[in-house]
């Protein structure tokens, strides 16, 4: 697939810094220079001191370094988690009427509709990947997508795997929902010659209808599963994250068995799924779309994230249960937890007539 890139100006690496007396992410915000619109979208050039973030989760995340060149995501997922960044470029503004908790804050409607791309991206990784451990994972794409609609003239993804293609003995992993990741299959497999590479492809259903509803400008799951097929086919170790699975939607053993087989058609590397946890910037974004969609479930998602935005253990371990029995029923890898990993293997190598070229995946 051609690359066709046409970057704002001065979005890529130069040696600008922030103005004088720049302070918080707000102030940042404010100063984000406007470079275009989209559809309902207004896109926004944000400087940034460092593109390396330090991860800290309580789901498990063995990685110790996120990247996510955008702020904000179009794709516009009803359970997604990272809603409660924007609220920090707001500034804090005093409330006349309290705010119901049902009530969507703007800054969770804004997530979807301004992102900020993150300029001098390449610059700031280079600089920063002499600090760090080489051993140390990478994950990039674990709070917006790095291939969202506006990554195909922004090219801000691809200048960074341009800096890993540079450099050798890195652990990248980097998840996305979008088939735009063809785009830069070249430019993988230079990064998976010399580093370990592991690509994840999100596909939280086959059912296209539910998933344009659920993540409403996402590509179709059908194209997703092509996409994890051609990934594979260019001798890249690509595998399907099936989550959120969503509790009376998509959790039976039925649809999880339905998405490992298609799974398996496409020579998957490995196939995991995990249960959707609700952080409360999520809430009243997903109660709204289950009041829309599925009001008689409401009453029991409101039990089960009452006191907690996680499943319980036992939830979680049937869960498990149906996984692991999918995954032999397939003869797939599986993956033991949340993360992003590029140590947990069982992946199958590469389908290339070629040597392996894998060495086995905030803010």
């Amino acid at each position: 697939m051609a690359k066709t890139c046409s970057a704002p100006e001065n979005l890529f690496p130069i040696l600008d810094q922030p103005p004088a007396g720049t302070t918080g992410l707000a102030r940042m915000a404010a100063e984000a220079v406007h470079t275009a619109d989209g559809h309902q979208i207004e896109f926004r050039a944000i400087r940034t001191r460092s593109i390396l973030n330090r991860s800290v989760s309580r789901r498990q995340l063995s990685l110790a370094w996120s990247i996510n060149p955008y702020r904000g995501c179009e794709f516009g997922c009803k359970y997604c988690y990272a809603r409660y960044t924007h609220e920090f470029l707001e500034p804090a503004q005093p409330s006349e009427e309290p705010t119901s908790e049902d009530a969507i804050q703007p800054w969770a409607q804004a997530f979807e509709r301004r992102v900020y791309m993150k300029q001098n991206a390449a610059w700031l990784l280079a600089q920063e990947l002499r600090r760090i451990d080489p051993e140390d994972e990478i994950a990039i794409g674990t709070a917006t997508d790095p291939y969202q609609p506006i990554e195909r003239s922004a090219c801000i993804t691809r200048s960074l795997l341009e800096v890993f293609a540079q450099r050798s003995g890195y652990r990248i992993g980097l998840v996305t929902k979008s088939t735009l990741i063809e785009r830069d299959v070249d430019l993988l497999r230079d990064v998976a010659r010399r580093n370990t590479l592991v690509l994840h492809l999100t596909i939280t259903t086959p059912d296209a209808k539910l998933a344009r509803i659920l993540e409403p400008r996402a590509p179709r799951p059908d194209l997703r599963l092509q996409t994890v097929q051609r990934l594979r086919a260019a001798g890249l170790t690509a595998g399907i994250l099936c989550s959120p699975l969503l509790p009376g939607i998509t959790d039976t053993a039925e649809s999880i068995d339905r998405m490992a087989k298609l799974a398996a058609k496409t020579d998957a590397s490995f196939f995991a799924a995990e249960p959707l946890f609700l952080k409360s910037c999520s809430l009243p974004t997903f109660r709204s779309f289950l009041s829309e969609h599925f009001p008689h479930l409401a009453q029991d998602y409101e039990r089960r994230f009452a006191s907690d935005a996680f499943a319980t253990p036992q939830y979680r371990n049937q869960l498990a249960i149906l996984v692991q029995r999918a995954c032999r029923r397939y003869h797939l890898p599986t993956r033991s937890t949340y993360a992003i990993l590029t140590r947990t293997h069982g992946a199958k190598p590469p389908a290339s007539a070629q040597p392996p070229l894998q060495q086995a995946l905030f803010a």
